[in-house]
């Protein structure tokens, strides 16, 4: 593939999540705002740690406690990387990297395209389907973990389709596993793809020292990540994951305590209620599947492009992980999957379906030529008609996103609000319960602790423990059970209403 071609895919791949980013100020949701803060407390020195509570899982201490105790920390190591480079502890400054790892999206899908077609014009298509996302658009520029992902899923593609790179397999899936948790999949489709490559009837060593090698690329970037655990938390993987196996509703993961979630409730649910929590999820992942991974008018061409290059290791491995992906966020972890578990997860694919989505494409047009209903030059106009309807879509995405919905969960509030706090007596230590408080950290520096999903009295009982004094009720995403304490903030006993700002409700917390 020729390397101007590459250029200009970077050009593209960079331009577009660069104006993207001036219509966003702030990582924009809770995800990105906890990986930026992350990053900013690793450049500016304080380590893995973190000055407030996003959910009771590893039940921490006290408000500053170890980072990264259920999300993995590779985004914050990239957001501190960047800030340290450009010299500016500012979310600009963390995000120049993730900008650059967006532009190299488009390259590497190209490459892999052009590595299962030989064809140079289905890997420029490919590289504009990485460029023009869709419902990826909005965030492979920010502090998250989209850029990342694709960039490593589409590196083990790639590597995959050569022999002799067990190690870099190894490395790249620890990579993705410092990045995700559910990157440890990619160990094993790295396993898988290895020793079935390597093995030789009667000759066990040709299993074992090919897996052994792909797990020392593994241990080699993992370890020291589970030495750093065992330190803060006494054990190699942090505490508290496991708990969200037994959820029975997203909300479920603001447990206070977290002992609140347990085997023993989730059984008693009943057969019928944890089947019918995986069938909904099951619905809502295939909806993800055409919408956002198949960008609504791709998915039956990465269907027919699958088929057509089943023939390549890279493509067996692409969809045997997917599936994998697929029912572990529907069978075990159904409400983290259907509410963005699988959507993130998803985009190590990405450049996989990018890449043989123009495959389907081309073999549908070439079949319906040969039967006399297009004429030779009809694949460029199918294949321009394609580019432009993503370009249709991504903009309606990003217009929705950003501009009908606007950018943010309370970042560009949360100095008003602080502002009304301290007119009624907030000293800087005191701590707020707020829906999103890595974000009002991020927004404000005052350290936050995240709404329990029980109501009023979990409420009362987690200001207690933490020492928080007042509570930020917004009306989106306000939890079913503190609904009445929104509607009649006058009305219940321990929190003394002290007016709104716009429509969110502030309280201070007092004994009862």
């Amino acid at each position: 593939m020729r390397t101007r071609l590459s250029l200009l895919l970077f050009a593209g791949g960079l331009a577009l999540p660069y104006i993207v980013a001036q219509f966003q100020p702030y990582p924009g949701y809770l995800d990105a705002d906890y990986y930026f803060v992350g990053g900013a407390r690793l450049a500016s020195g304080y380590g893995f740690s973190e000055p407030f509570i996003w959910n009771y899982l590893e039940n921490p201490s006290s408000v500053i406690h170890p980072s990264h105790g259920y999300w993995m920390p590779l985004a914050s190591i990239v957001a501190a990387g960047s800030m340290l480079v450009t010299g500016e502890a500012t979310y600009g400054g963390a995000r120049l990297v993730f900008l650059l790892i967006a532009a190299f999206v488009p390259v590497l899908t190209a490459h892999l395209s052009y590595a299962l077609s030989r064809q140079e014009g289905l890997a420029a298509l490919s590289g504009l389907l990485a460029i023009f996302s869709v419902y990826h658009a909005p965030f492979v520029g920010v502090t998250d973990n989209f850029g990342i992902y694709m960039l490593l899923g589409g590196a083990s593609l790639l590597l995959a389709l050569r022999s002799g790179l067990g190690f870099w397999l190894g490395v790249l899936a620890g990579l993705m596993t410092l990045a995700r948790a559910d990157g440890i999949l990619w160990l094993a489709l790295g396993l898988g793809h290895v020793v079935l490559r390597e093995r030789r009837p009667g000759a066990v060593g040709s299993v074992v020292r090919p897996g052994l090698v792909v797990v020392a690329g593994f241990s080699l970037v993992m370890l020291p990540w589970f030495l750093r655990n065992v330190a803060a938390f006494g054990s190699p993987l942090a505490p508290g994951g496991s708990r969200v196996l037994w959820l029975g509703s997203y909300d479920e993961i603001f447990s206070y305590p977290a002992s609140a979630l347990s085997f023993g409730k989730w059984i008693a649910s009943g057969p019928g209620e944890i089947l019918r929590d995986r069938l909904w999820a099951a619905g809502q992942n295939l909806q993800n599947a055409i919408a956002a991974h198949g960008s609504i008018l791709l998915f039956p061409f990465i269907v027919a492009g699958i088929w057509l290059r089943r023939d390549k290791a890279a493509v067996r491995i692409a969809a045997a992980g997917w599936l994998a992906l697929f029912l572990g966020m529907t069978v075990l972890l159904p409400f983290p999957g259907a509410r963005g578990g699988f959507f993130h997860a998803g985009a190590a694919f990405q450049p996989m379906w990018w890449a043989l989505a123009p495959v389907g494409l081309s073999a549908a047009v070439e079949g319906a030529r040969r039967r006399g209903l297009f004429t030779a030059g009809a694949q460029g106009v199918f294949r321009a008609a394609l580019v432009l309807a993503v370009v249709i879509l991504t903009a309606y995405v990003l217009w929705l996103r950003i501009g009908k919905l606007g950018w943010g969960e309370g970042e560009a509030l949360y100095p008003r609000i602080d502002a009304q706090l301290q007119e009624h007596g907030a000293g800087g230590g005191d701590i707020v319960v707020v829906r999103n408080p890595a974000g009002y950290y991020l927004s404000t520096g005052r350290s936050a602790i995240v709404i329990p999903f029980d109501g009023p009295e979990t409420i009362q009982a987690a200001a207690a423990r933490y020492g928080a004094r007042f509570l930020v009720l917004e009306p989106r995403g306000t939890l079913p059970r503190t609904r009445a304490l929104y509607e009649h903030p006058e009305n219940v006993a321990g929190f003394l209403y002290l007016g709104d700002v716009d429509d969110t409700r502030l309280f201070e917390i007092v004994s009862r």
